[in-house]
């Protein structure tokens, strides 16, 4: 009787902080209840249309709570501005995957809701992950976006390579997380505590405690579980097959969020909890970087899919943005943002354009179907431009500002050698980010000469011979402006780097380092 007249004291909740994170729950639940109306026109428009919404309204409820720091649900999240740009940035990367999948085969035959309601699942579980500054979070944060994305990417279920794509990803995902849950529980076993700051403070107080066999067996798992997530070479070999069979809009949506995630919660988890441990954990994790860009860059260079060539180019994207951890300072931390940020809006450019390209040709993402876009369709055909020079890190360009950004935290951090592996790799990325302008501009179109059905989803091509733009303009605007749009923010953030400098300094700001 006692005990049923206690009352049990639930954790304190700031729902104003909170609201980035309930905001994208609730409209996954929305959206997941309204994928079960029976009109067709509710399911097929106002269900996008809502998924937009609610990633609007986290990014308003972000701006809204900018300058806020404190804990959440007992210390278990943090509101920072860390936290506040990155999901400013999954909000940013869902609402251009929401318009990139909105005719495209993948919601028909998985059903509008359930696509959409994974969605945002995975985009809280992005926001949970990132936020976490205790061990269990992590882990939460981690499954919660991983499983909505092993079933996105198998939801072309006619089409074979995209099941196949969903099951290799969940089969190596699992890996990694099983691996990363050793690594925790290393940690807990070493620290004896989960949460963030207590470790670090185990760590600060103990000097025999950062040499303990037990801690370095925790960061090294630790390290090669997040590694898978974020395709860091040698953990990467996923990501080609992966990128490649995934419908096109999840392939965006992945390489951009999924990556944004793993390193934002590697920025926390190494620069706050295990921050005096660096002595241990930076050198190897300067080689894993090392490595990551010349696998990547190499590995790129004989591919002739679209896909897989930016599977290949995220691989050694990761190996610049790795630099940014290695150097566990604020303006390691900054210079890695940035990068996130930037890297963000010079892919989506380039997928957006391959989804317009896979549903106009027969050639599916292979590069054979930029041949001569630039003077059938130069909407397409620039974004794609400043995509491939921003990646490959021309000047006035994003991609150029990000980069010298890295190189800069890596000098300052005494990683000299590994600044070098950066210019060495953006050169060896030339080859083959200038064989795809080649495409656009000096290689004559074989449209016309190939007609037929589309071998990207099984569409049939919208434009014969690129003949008439307008009416490719008409069937697929949203595809259209989202490249255009991305493709102009890429030059803008490399003429005009201010604003997004201020942004960051902000979030470097948020976790006290020096």
């Amino acid at each position: 009787m006692i005990v049923a007249a206690a009352k049990v004291a639930g954790p304190a909740i700031d729902w104003a902080g909170a609201s980035p994170l309930v905001a994208v729950f609730g409209g996954a639940l929305v959206v997941l209840l309204l994928g079960l109306a029976p009109s067709r026109a509710l399911r097929e428009k106002v269900v996008p249309a809502l998924s937009i919404l609610t990633l609007v309204l986290a990014i308003v409820f972000s701006v809204w709570q900018w300058g806020e720091r404190e804990d959440l649900i007992a210390g278990a999240l943090r509101l920072d501005e860390l936290t506040l740009i990155l999901t400013i940035i999954f909000s940013v990367a869902g609402i251009a995957a929401v318009l990139l999948s909105w005719r495209h085969v993948a919601p028909r035959e998985a059903a509008h809701g359930e696509y959409h309601a994974l969605l945002l699942t995975s985009i809280a579980g992005m926001i949970v992950l990132v936020a976490a500054q205790n061990l269990v979070s992590v882990f939460l944060g981690l499954e919660l976006l991983s499983i909505p994305l092993y079933v996105l990417c198998a939801t072309e279920m006619r089409r074979a390579s995209s099941l196949e794509s969903g099951l290799k990803y969940l089969v190596v995902g699992s890996v990694g997380s099983a691996t990363l849950l050793y690594g925790l529980a290393f940690l807990y076993g070493a620290t004896g505590s989960t949460d963030f700051g207590t470790i670090a403070a185990a760590l600060t107080g103990s000097g025999d405690l950062v040499s303990d066999p037990l801690l370095l067996t925790g960061i090294a798992l630790t390290i090669v579980g997040l590694s898978f997530k974020a395709s860091v070479a040698p953990f990467h070999q996923w990501t080609p097959d992966v990128y490649e069979g995934a419908p096109t809009p999840v392939t965006a949506f992945m390489a951009v969020a999924t990556k944004a995630a793993a390193f934002g919660v590697m920025l926390r988890l190494f620069d706050i909890a295990l921050i005096d441990a660096s002595v241990d954990w930076a050198p190897p994790l300067a080689i894993l970087a090392a490595i990551t860009i010349v696998v990547g860059n190499v590995g790129a260079l004989g591919q002739s899919s679209l896909k897989r060539l930016l599977a290949y180019s995220s691989v050694a994207q990761a190996g610049y943005m790795l630099a940014g951890v290695v150097v566990a300072s604020r303006l390691g931390l900054q210079a890695t943002i940035f990068y996130i940020a930037v890297y963000l809006v010079m892919n989506l450019a380039a997928f957006a354009v391959i989804v317009a390209r896979e549903r106009e040709t027969p050639w599916g993402d292979d590069i054979a179907s930029l041949n001569g876009i630039g003077s059938t369709r130069p909407l397409l055909a620039w974004p794609m431009t400043i995509a491939m020079l921003a990646l490959a890190g021309f000047p006035a360009t994003a991609g150029f500002i990000g980069k010298f950004y890295l190189i800069d935290a890596a000098v300052a951090g005494d990683y000299a050698w590994l600044a070098v592996f950066i210019v060495v790799g953006s050169m060896i990325s030339l080859a083959y980010y200038l064989k795809v302008i080649a495409a656009i501009w000096m290689t004559p179109t074989m449209d016309a000469a190939f007609p037929g059905p589309a071998i990207g989803g099984g569409e049939q091509p919208l434009l014969a011979g690129g003949s008439d733009e307008a009416t490719g303009l008409r069937a697929q605007g949203e595809v259209v402006a989202v490249a255009v749009v991305f493709g102009a923010l890429t030059l803008v953030l490399g003429v005009i780097p201010t604003p997004l400098f201020d942004v960051v300094r902000d979030a470097g700001a948020a976790l006290g380092l020096f």
